[in-house]
């Protein structure tokens, strides 16, 4: 995988950056793939659906309305995310189980921990453009992660 550093400097002008707000959690510290949204609000039921299907080469973003009341995910669904090849998942919300979730081969990046379970009433909504820190977030459009950040690009930039 191309560094976001290098992808930055490439296509500048057609880079989304992510604030730097987002805390990296798991053992993976770079990942990549097509988006696939969720947007819901202190309601996991649809993560949790989504992280139980086959997920290669994507990347699921979850617009939790910056919630810091409640995990979107813990170390169930990350073993989910793993178990179906998902390859990183980014939270505009809260995780739980950390300590476990670091030592797990799969790449998150949250805006913190809470360990508070969310509920589960099937409310939400997934493939939709979402939008928080600053990028927009289209399904299929691709995302990268490592150290120095988490960047997006359109799909056709990306061909």
């Amino acid at each position: 995988m191309k560094s976001t550093c290098d992808i930055s400097d490439q296509l500048h002008p057609h880079v989304q950056y992510l604030d730097p707000i987002f805390k990296s959690y798991g053992g993976k510290t770079a990942f990549s793939g097509r988006i696939v949204t969720i947007k819901c609000f202190e309601d996991n039921s649809l993560v949790e659906e989504a992280l139980k299907m086959n997920g290669k080469g994507c990347v699921l973003v979850v617009d939790a309305g910056e919630s810091l009341r409640c995990a979107m995910l813990g170390d169930k669904r990350a073993s989910d995310a793993i178990k179906n090849e998902w390859e990183g998942i980014v939270v505009n919300g809260s995780i739980r189980d950390s300590v476990m979730i670091n030592s797990m081969a799969i790449g998150i990046r949250a805006l913190g921990v809470c360990p508070r379970k969310s509920i589960k009433k099937g409310n939400g909504k997934r493939n939709l453009t979402v939008d928080f820190s600053n990028v927009k977030f289209i399904p299929n459009h691709y995302l990268y992660a490592d150290e120095d950040g988490v960047i997006v690009i359109e799909n056709k930039v990306n061909s």
